[in-house]
């Protein structure tokens, strides 16, 4: 009994043939030699990778900041014996993945890739190491398993952290709307803030890129419980948390009271200096109203463009909306307005501003200067002729829309793109009537006012000049034409018609038969050539210069087409072929070259001719007569 090693593995790709020699012998007999052959076939066994497949397993790195569901490993079995790793790969659904045990949180999918878990993985300072037990298994049973080993480095990314779990802040009572009552901040990257408790805050927000606290109403004495979060904006699984507590303490002598406590006004930009945007009326708990204090505070653009008059707030200069420093600012200007009144300590009263200045259409539109174009007379359909620049000085500036007075028609070939202002033909120039076109283009302004009604146009003379092109000879194909014909007796016969173009314009051209035609026995209807019956006793060959030419240009540019016509009376046999040559035209000497093939054969060759067909002859008379004896 011959059976296979424990630890050997076959191959059929490697070795295909085993030969064994085997001895026999009984005591007393010769000993006998013998050899077996061992065939290995390919068959379908499936193996995994050697580091997954090892004792150890395969070990993958990452880092714990990990997104989560992060593919971080793929299993990848090895075929043997005819497929190939392609093939495989190509398979998936063939393959079932399986995972022997489950205390890890990495999932493992059904394509056999490793994820990382759905919540991340958690923040240690510590290195983490999970282990999987895989199974692969294909369609036929055939199955190999491995082991993965997933190390979880500690995070390089800083952690978003508070330097207080717990915070408490005392505020005086009488803080206005949006004044910052307080400040957190947590350490990491890309820090967003929440207030998570109470879930709908009356009384306190926060900005959630500076952190600050603001209050959402003048506050009174009150003790507030905030819970914040601060979390990383590109992972906000890295989050930590603090407990603030604020507390809106008595001060016995309570700050003024305004209304309104928060101004907002649109006014147009021609507002006059001097007008009053909004009056406070303001109290002081004391009762002296008397000695209460205006005073404007914010950026310098607004301080520069609105003062104080007691309790009026007022325009200090021109808000000009068309000008690039209302623009930056996008024309809005906000300011606040500090009620403060006396005593120790002074005690005051923060009033937002916010001014928005609204656009009016002030300025008509400008026409450019020298609106003069030229184009040529033999300009294509669609061809652009210029553009139309306008100005205009309201904001957005040169907002402008065009329009040709009129229209396209026959007498004004032209159109004009409403935003752009680009004139293009749209109609043939009338050069004999036409030198120049003058067109009225009218440019109106758009977006310039808050009533779209409220718009302002102008109107614009524009020249266009027409250039006038030098006239082209016509161009015939071919230059020159040999031709045959019967004469006939009776009415005239065509004999040919030219092929000519002339010049872009599509103008008519003009034909005449210049020389060889003395003895008028042609004559041309436009391009078409007739030949006129008459006595012709003989054959006869006419050479006709036929000149072509178009416009009446001056000089005139023309043509020459050389006709040559070989005319045959009826009753004369026409040759057995008829032959048209085509060839450059030379003007001087005319050249015209006829060739006839003609085919001699040798003495030999009609002899042999004349004794072949008279054997076949006989040869079909013998087998006639033979046929017609039976």
């Amino acid at each position: 009994q011959v059976t296979l090693h424990a630890g050997a593995e076959l191959d059929a790709r490697r070795v295909k043939q085993y030969t064994l020699t085997l001895w026999a012998s009984c005591p007393g007999e010769d000993e006998v030699e013998e050899r077996l052959f061992v065939w290995v076939m390919a068959g379908q066994v499936l193996r995994c990778d050697a580091p997954f497949a090892s004792a150890g397993g395969d070990v993958v790195q990452v880092l714990a900041d990990v997104a989560p569901r992060t593919p971080l490993y793929v299993v990848l079995p090895q075929p043997r014996g005819g497929l190939t790793v392609p093939t495989l790969l190509l398979l998936p659904v063939s393959l079932q993945f399986r995972l022997r045990n489950h205390d890890t949180p990495l999932v493992l999918t059904r394509q056999g890739l490793v994820l990382a878990p759905a919540d991340g993985f958690n923040p240690s300072k510590d290195t983490q190491m999970f282990r999987l037990e895989i199974e692969v298994m294909d369609r036929h049973g055939h199955n190999c398993s491995g082991t993965v080993r997933v190390a979880v480095l500690p995070s390089r990314r800083p952690r978003v952290t508070f330097l207080e779990p717990q915070r408490a802040v005392t505020v005086p009572e009488g803080i206005g709307p949006l004044e910052v009552v307080t400040q957190v901040h947590a350490s990491g990257d890309n820090v967003r803030y929440a207030i998570l408790a109470p879930t709908a805050p009356t009384l306190f927000t926060i900005d959630e890129v500076t952190g600050e606290i603001r209050s959402t109403c003048q506050l009174e004495v009150a003790h507030a419980r905030l819970l914040i979060r601060a979390y990383n904006a590109l992972h906000p699984t890295d989050h930590a948390t603090t407990m603030l507590n604020i507390t809106v303490q008595g001060t016995g002598r309570r700050a003024p009271s305004c209304v309104p406590a928060l101004s907002m006004s649109q006014v147009p930009e021609t507002v006059s200096p001097g007008s009053t945007l909004v009056t406070l009326r303001c109290t002081d708990p004391t009762g002296a109203n008397e000695s209460l204090h205006y005073a404007l505070e914010g950026p310098p653009a607004s301080r520069s463009r609105f003062c104080m008059e007691g309790p009026r707030l007022q325009v200090n200069t021109t808000l000009d909306y068309d000008s690039e420093a209302v623009a930056a600012v996008g024309f809005q200007f906000t300011a606040t307005i500090v009620v403060t009144a006396g005593g120790q300590p002074p005690r005051s009263t923060h009033v937002p501003v916010l001014v928005t200045v609204t656009p009016v259409n002030e300025f008509t539109p400008v026409c450019p200067s020298g609106a003069t174009f030229t184009v040529p007379e033999t300009a294509a359909f669609g061809s652009t002729v210029g553009r139309v620049a306008g100005t205009d000085r309201d904001y957005p500036l040169d907002s402008l829309e065009y329009s040709l007075e009129g229209g396209p028609g026959p007498t004004q070939p032209f159109s004009i793109d409403t935003c752009t202002g680009e004139i293009r033909l749209v109609g043939p120039l009338d050069s004999q009537r036409h030198k120049s076109y003058r067109l009225t283009v009218r440019l109106t302004d758009t977006r310039n006012d808050l009533d779209p009604a409220k718009r302002r146009s102008c109107l614009c003379d524009v020249a266009v000049h027409l250039q006038a092109v030098p006239d082209q000879a016509p161009v015939c194909t071919p230059e020159v034409q040999e031709l045959r014909i019967m004469a006939r007796s009776g009415g005239r016969q065509p004999v040919t018609r030219l092929a000519c173009q002339g010049s872009p314009d599509g103008a008519v051209l003009a034909y005449t038969i210049a020389g060889g035609n003395e003895d008028g026995r042609f004559q041309l209807e436009g391009n078409t050539l007739f030949y006129l019956p008459s006595d012709l006793a003989e054959p006869r060959t006419f050479v006709l210069l036929v000149e072509v030419w178009g416009g009446p240009g001056v000089p005139r540019r023309s043509t020459m087409v050389a006709l040559v016509v070989h005319v045959t009376p009826q009753s004369t046999p026409m040759p057995p072929s008829t032959t048209t040559r085509r060839t450059t035209l030379r003007k001087e000497p005319l050249v015209v070259t006829r060739t006839e093939a003609a085919w001699h054969p040798p003495a030999w060759f009609v002899a042999v001719l004349t004794v072949s067909g008279a054997l076949l002859l006989a040869t079909l008379g013998c087998v006639a007569r033979s046929l017609l004896c039976r």
